[in-house]
């Protein structure tokens, strides 16, 4: 699963530990997100959307493979 958080955190000047803090997770888990590693569950890809005033679809796309 694709997403444009490291993209939005930088426009936004957040860093990743602002944004573990305001979804309720580490700074660990949003690093693994923005890498592919770890994909968000559904509640925390709402959380995240809704902390950049975004559509989940708009943040988070699915690949082929996924």
């Amino acid at each position: 699963m694709k997403n444009i958080i490291s993209q939005l955190r930088k426009e936004n000047k957040i860093t990743q530990e602002e944004l573990a803090n305001e979804v309720g997770v580490t700074r660990q888990t949003i690093t693994s997100i923005e890498n592919g590693k770890y994909i968000a569950s559904l509640p925390l890809a709402f959380k995240i959307a809704k902390f950049f005033e975004m559509k989940i679809e708009d943040v988070f796309t699915m690949e082929e493979d996924d």
